[in-house]
C-alpha cells in the first residue's frame, strides 16, 4: 500500500510539474505572439515611412527637372512641410531659420523695439501710433496717440502699410535711430531720438481692491515670470486687507507650466500634484507638484474665464476646480490639453515646435481640444453692437479715432481712471462729429431682412405679403444714426473712455474703466459676498470634477 501511494504521490507531482510547464509555454507563445505582431507592426510602420519618403522626394525631383516653371525650393516644400503639419494639431509648428526670432519672441515674450502699437489710418492712409506703453521708450520719449509716423531713419514710411512700418521700428536691443512723426492735433512735424530695448509686457494688466474688501488680479500671462509678480500682488493686496480675491485669466493664452505651479502653489499646500503630462516616449511623462509652503489656503477665491483662456490658464482653473479650491465663473475654456517642446533642433538652424505629451489634471481628466474647462458658473459677456463696433475698428472714416487724439490734446490731465467719465456735452459733441463724418454701417436687421425676403420668394409667400415687406423695408432703410448713437450710448461711450484714458493710465488704466461694467466680475462679487454662494459653488465644482 505503501508502494502504491508514493506511486500516487509522484504521479500528483509530475502532473503540476507538466501543468505549470503547459501554462509556461501558453504565456511564451501569447508574449511570442503579441512581441511577434508588434514587430511586425513596427516592420509595416517603418516600411510605410520609407516608402512614402521615397515617393516625396522622386515626386519633387520630377517636379524640379520637368515642370515648365522652375520651382522656388523653400516655398514648394515649405508648402509641403505646413500642410503635413496642419493634419497633426494646431500647435506643431516648424520654424526656418529665417522665423527663429519669430520663435524667440513667442517663447520669451520678448521682443526688442519702441513698447508701441501701431495701425493703419483709413482716412489719412498713414500708419499712426495707437498705443506707446508704459515704461517704454515710446511713452518716455513722449509719443502720443495719433502721431503720423513720416519717416524711420532715412527710409519714409508715408506710403508703406503696418508690417513693414512695424519692422522697422522693431532691431538689435541698443540700437538707436531717429524717428520723424507729425502730431495732427497741431500739424507740427517732431524729430525724436529712439533707442531700442527689450519690450516685454507686463505679466500683471491690473491689480487692485474692490469693494468688499476683495481682491482682483488680472494675469495677462504664463510667459516669463509671473509667478514672482503675482506673489508680489497677493501679498500687497493681502496688506490692503483683501480676504477674498478674484483672479482674472480672460484671454490669457498661457505660457509655462511650472509658472503656473508655482502660482497654484500660493493657495494649494505644498507637495500636491498639480497636473500630469503623458505622451508616447518615457521622457515626455512628468509630475508636477507644489514645492513651497503656500500665502493662504483658505481665502476664498473666483477665477475669472472665457474662449481664449487656454494651456496654463487652464490647468490653473482646472486644477482650482479638482482640488476645491476655487470657483470657475465665465465660459468654456478653448481646450488646449497638449503639450509641446519648444525647440526641437533640425538642420541648417531650423527648428519644430512639437507636441509630445497631454495635460492631465488632478482628478485625471484631460483638458481636451474644443471641450476645455466648463466653469461652475456660466456668464456670457453683453454683446456689443453693430454700430460700436463699426466706430472702434471697422469705421473707415476714423471718426472714434480721431475723436479721441483731439480730446487728448485739449485735456493735459483727466480724473483717475476709475472716476473719469465723458460728460454728457462731450458726447453730444462727439455725436455731432459722427452724423457730420457720414458714418454708415451695416445694420444686422437689415441683412437679416434680406435673407428673409429671398426665402419668402422661395416658398412663394413673397408676393401675398409685399405690401408689409415694402413697408418693413421702408423702416429699416430709414437710418436713424442720431436714435442709434442715443440707444447704444453706454457702450459705445465706454468704448471711447477706455481710449482716451489709455493715453494717460495705459492698459491699467483702459481695464478699470471696462471693469465698471463687466458681468463676470459683477457676478464673482455676488458670489463673494452672499451668504452660502460659494461654499454651494464650490461643492458642485468637487462633485462635477469626480464625475
Amino acid at each position: 500500500m505503501a508502494f502504491y501511494s508514493l506511486i500516487r504521490t509522484f504521479a500528483r507531482r509530475n502532473s503540476r510539474k507538466l501543468n505549470m510547464k503547459k501554462t509556461f509555454l501558453v504565456i511564451m507563445l501569447c508574449v511570442a505572439t503579441v512581441m511577434g505582431a508588434w514587430a511586425q507592426e513596427s516592420k509595416n510602420h517603418n516600411l510605410e515611412v520609407a516608402k512614402n519618403l521615397d515617393i516625396f522626394n522622386a515626386l519633387y525631383k520630377n517636379l524640379d527637372m520637368m515642370y515648365v516653371d522652375t520651382l522656388d525650393a523653400n516655398k514648394v516644400i515649405g508648402v509641403g512641410i505646413k500642410a503635413m503639419l496642419q493634419s497633426l494639431d494646431p500647435y506643431t509648428e516648424y520654424y526656418p531659420e529665417e522665423k527663429q526670432k519669430e520663435l524667440k519672441q513667442m517663447l520669451t515674450g520678448k521682443y526688442a523695439g519702441i513698447g508701441a502699437l501701431v495701425r493703419y489710418h483709413q482716412k489719412l492712409k498713414r500708419v499712426v501710433i495707437e498705443e506707446p506703453y508704459e515704461g517704454m521708450p515710446s511713452s518716455e520719449v513722449g509719443l502720443k496717440k495719433g502721431d503720423i509716423i513720416l519717416q524711420i531713419d532715412d527710409t519714409v514710411m508715408t506710403d508703406k502699410n503696418v508690417s513693414y512700418v512695424s519692422s522697422h521700428l522693431r532691431g538689435e536691443p541698443g540700437t538707436t535711430f531717429m524717428l520723424k512723426i507729425q502730431r495732427p492735433s497741431t500739424g507740427k512735424k517732431m524729430d525724436f531720438k529712439i533707442t531700442r530695448r527689450s519690450i516685454k509686457m507686463p505679466e500683471i494688466t491690473y491689480y487692485g481692491m474692490r469693494p468688499n474688501n476683495i481682491g482682483y488680479i488680472c494675469l495677462s500671462t504664463f510667459t516669463g515670470e509671473p509667478a514672482k509678480a503675482m506673489r508680489r500682488a497677493f501679498l500687497d493686496l493681502k496688506k490692503q486687507g483683501a480676504q477674498k480675491l478674484v483672479l482674472d485669466l480672460r484671454g490669457n493664452g498661457g505660457g509655462s507650466l511650472s509658472e503656473c505651479v508655482d502660482i497654484l502653489n500660493m493657495w494649494i499646500p505644498k507637495g500636491v500634484q498639480i497636473v500630469e503630462t503623458k505622451g508616447k516616449m518615457k521622457r515626455a511623462g512628468s509630475e508636477y507638484r507644489t514645492r513651497l509652503e503656500p500665502i493662504d489656503t483658505i481665502m476664498p477665491l473666483v477665477v475669472l474665464v472665457n474662449g481664449e483662456t487656454a494651456s496654463a490658464s487652464e490647468i490653473t482653473s482646472g486644477a482650482l476646480q479638482d482640488l476645491k479650491r476655487g470657483v470657475i465663473i465665465g465660459t468654456r475654456t478653448y481646450g488646449k490639453g497638449l503639450v509641446q517642446i519648444p525647440n526641437v533642433d533640425l538642420p541648417y538652424n531650423a527648428n519644430l515646435k512639437l507636441t509630445t505629451s497631454r495635460y492631465y489634471l488632478p482628478s485625471g481628466r484631460g483638458i481636451k481640444m474644443k471641450e476645455g474647462i466648463t466653469p461652475d458658473m456660466e456668464v456670457k459677456p453683453d454683446t456689443m453692437a453693430n454700430i460700436t463696433l463699426y466706430l472702434d475698428r471697422i469705421d473707415s472714416t476714423e471718426v472714434a479715432f480721431d475723436y479721441v487724439v483731439d480730446y487728448i490734446a485739449k485735456h493735459p490731465t483727466i480724473a483717475p481712471a476709475a472716476n473719469f467719465h465723458l460728460t454728457d456735452a462731450d458726447y453730444q459733441e462727439f455725436k455731432q462729429r459722427v452724423i457730420k463724418a457720414g458714418f454708415t454701417y451695416d445694420q444686422v436687421s437689415k441683412k437679416q431682412f434680406e435673407e428673409l425676403v429671398k426665402t419668402a420668394k422661395f416658398e412663394g409667400y413673397y408676393d401675398d405679403a409685399s405690401a408689409e415687406f415694402e413697408a418693413l423695408k421702408a423702416k429699416i432703410d430709414h437710418h436713424d444714426l442720431n436714435r442709434d448713437l442715443d440707444a447704444h450710448r453706454e457702450e459705445i461711450q465706454q468704448m471711447i473712455e477706455q481710449d482716451i484714458v489709455s493715453a494717460y493710465y495705459f492698459q491699467a488704466g483702459q481695464m478699470q474703466v471696462g471693469l465698471r461694467t463687466d458681468k463676470a466680475l459683477r457676478e464673482a462679487v455676488r458670489i463673494l459676498t452672499t451668504d452660502g454662494e460659494y461654499e454651494k459653488l464650490l461643492g458642485h465644482a468637487q462633485k462635477s470634477s469626480n464625475e
